[in-house]
């Protein structure tokens, strides 16, 4: 069973992944100025999707999960919170070691100084990769409850969200740092491969050990929400258009909702 389920999670987080490619697409059919006046709208859409997964498909269900296993509310609180509050760290970490730069707002993390040894496309790359991590990690996890309609849902809201983000990525590798078109979706493309690395991990993790797997999901949503606070917001809105952005988000969170009543 667990490798079937390690299989699924891996196969699960993989098909997210990939659809960051398919979301490249339009770079080669949009005027490059259309695409980069869109890029925060497409990733504030994203950030609405995850916010939605963090709560709907990751917070709640750890709930469920600690108390099936036998923990009173209260413990089963505690454990989502201390889940929770474990995965921020972990990507507060990350985020923190990881020499990374922001299409808008910069150089970032304790090593920024490494601007200057490493090439600007790979601190983008960087970027999206520190925000696809808890987006694998979440339809591994997923995965590993043994739940594969709860699986599936969650890998249908990450690969919806990946396609606008990977077209966002694309979209401005063209346009802020001139990479040919077909350059730009391969390397978004690839940003997106990270994601079954991070899905494998955590789906053979709670598949070897259930009483995990509470602790796996809000791991997985506290990962996100620091993802969408520390990065993802504060890149969208330092473009000027706050009730637009905001906008985005309130429908990629209405998606995520409806995919997760709906596929349930």
């Amino acid at each position: 069973m667990s490798m079937s389920v390690t299989a699924a999670g891996f196969a699960g987080s993989l098909a997210a992944g990939a659809a960051t490619g398919l979301g490249t697409i339009p770079i080669f059919l949009l005027s490059r100025s259309i695409a980069e006046r869109q890029e925060a709208l497409f990733l504030s859409f994203a950030a609405g999707v995850m916010l939605g997964a963090s709560f709907f498909s990751l917070l709640i269900p750890a709930l469920g999960a600690a108390q099936a296993l036998g923990f009173g509310k209260a413990p089963a609180t505690l454990i989502a919170v201390a889940g929770l509050l474990s995965g921020a760290g972990a990507i507060c970490l990350v985020h923190q070691l990881l020499p990374h730069e922001h299409f808008h707002l910069g150089p970032d993390g304790a090593l920024a100084t490494a601007r200057m040894r490493v090439r600007r496309v790979w601190l983008f790359v960087a970027a999206i990769t520190l925000h696809n991590l808890p987006e694998g990690l979440a339809v591994g996890v997923s995965f590993g409850s043994g739940d594969f309609a709860a699986g599936a849902k969650v890998a249908t809201g990450i690969g919806l969200q990946n396609m606008p983000e990977g077209l966002a990525v694309a979209a401005s590798l063209a346009a802020s740092l001139g990479y040919p078109r077909w350059k730009a979706a391969g390397i978004a493309t690839l940003t997106g491969l990270v994601e079954p690395i991070a899905g494998l991990a955590g789906a053979a993790t709670v598949a070897a050990a259930q009483i995990l797997l509470p602790w796996g999901l809000a791991f997985a949503a506290g990962a996100m929400l620091f993802v969408i606070s520390r990065e993802i917001i504060p890149e969208t809105h330092n473009t000027g258009r706050g009730n637009v952005i905001t906008t985005a988000l309130l429908l990629g969170l209405c998606v995520m909702m409806f995919l997760d009543i709906v596929l349930s």
